[in-house]
């Protein structure tokens, strides 16, 4: 086995699966609460255009550049797998070191704030820094989105810097990158802060 095998982590609210096809309708379902691909900021998939986001995270997935998860609510009444709101990654792998980027990651908007997101980056983190042992985990967002350059920094990353003129968005409009980091030292600190901010909320 690779460090890099197809994993399901279980969260206190979430579930993170491995990506399938078989998700495609619950990622349409997720992706329409809030319309999430009219965000000009975001690269969220439309409803026509799902299947092949999953085929191309697959691609990646058989390359060895990308593991893709499929994020689930954890049922109340089961404390199963609920249903589908959305997806993440661990991206941009470099299985050497080992180093991954979290990132290409969205969530229906009815499930924003409450608690979804910290426990998906927990998992996440806690796999990466404790299983994986990656020495460093990146995450980088568009320059212009003020919510998710907030949402990494409460996460406790550092900002490394800004790649500017890094890469296109889908209109064909260069776009500045802002990276940031969390180094391994640096994660019991990160960790106790998702841990609390998820006990808040029980």
């Amino acid at each position: 086995m690779t460090l890099f095998e197809p994993i399901t982590l279980t969260g206190r609210h979430v579930i993170l699966e491995p990506l399938s096809q078989s998700h495609h309708d619950g990622l349409v379902e997720a992706a329409r609460d809030g319309e999430l691909w009219n965000l000009w900021y975001t690269s969220v998939p439309a409803p026509e255009g799902m299947a092949a986001e999953i085929d191309r995270r697959l691609a990646l997935q058989e390359q060895g550049a990308m593991q893709p998860f499929t994020t689930r609510l954890i049922d109340p009444a089961t404390g199963g797998p609920g249903r589908i709101i959305g997806m993440t990654t661990y991206m941009n792998i470099d299985a050497g070191t080992p180093r991954v980027e979290i990132g290409s990651t969205w969530n229906a908007a009815s499930v924003q704030g409450t608690g979804t997101n910290a426990d998906s980056k927990l998992l996440l983190l806690r796999h990466a820094f404790e299983t994986l042992g990656c020495p460093a985990v990146e995450f980088r967002t568009h320059w212009l989105n003020h919510q998710s350059r907030e949402a990494i920094a409460r996460l406790g990353a550092k900002q490394d810097g800004v790649l500017r003129n890094h890469s296109r968005t889908a209109d064909g409009v260069l776009r500045d990158t802002v990276v940031f980091s969390i180094l391994e030292h640096e994660w019991p600190m990160v960790r106790n802060g998702l841990e609390y901010r998820l006990a808040k909320r029980r």
